[in-house]
């Protein structure tokens, strides 16, 4: 299933879920603005999903309609979990997928951290 990132927030995603604590999630950090947890199907040694706490369907959706303080909070989010897991000298990659080119599965925003490895070629060649 790919993600229309124009479509409305549907508020039964698994995300919303976590968010409204309907299914568990082992949590990294929650803050005001984010909420951060382990991947259950991690690609990496450190993998994390970090979420906006607002209804954002997609990265296009967020940037058009979050305010300054939620933009703010959630690059501030990202970057605090990238520093409680000790990745910030070794390195890490932040990626957010939006739409079906981009392989959006879930249709709530997030951005996947990975690292504790090398993790190769941004691309599949």
């Amino acid at each position: 299933m790919s993600v229309d990132p124009k479509a409305p927030y549907d508020n039964q995603n698994i995300f919303a879920k976590i968010l409204r604590g309907e299914i568990p999630c082992n949590k990294m950090h929650e803050d005001d603005h984010v909420l951060a947890f382990e991947d259950i199907n991690p690609q990496a040694p450190n993998h994390v999903l970090v979420i906006p706490k607002g209804a954002y369907v997609s990265w296009d959706d967020f940037s058009a309609k979050a305010d300054d303080a939620e933009i703010a909070g959630f690059i501030r989010g990202v970057g605090h979990v990238a520093r409680i897991l000790g990745l910030v000298e070794p390195g890490y990659r932040l990626l957010a997928n939006v739409g079906h080119h981009g392989h959006q599965e879930v249709p709530h925003l997030h951005v996947h951290l990975f690292g504790g490895q090398p993790l190769g070629p941004m691309l599949a060649r």
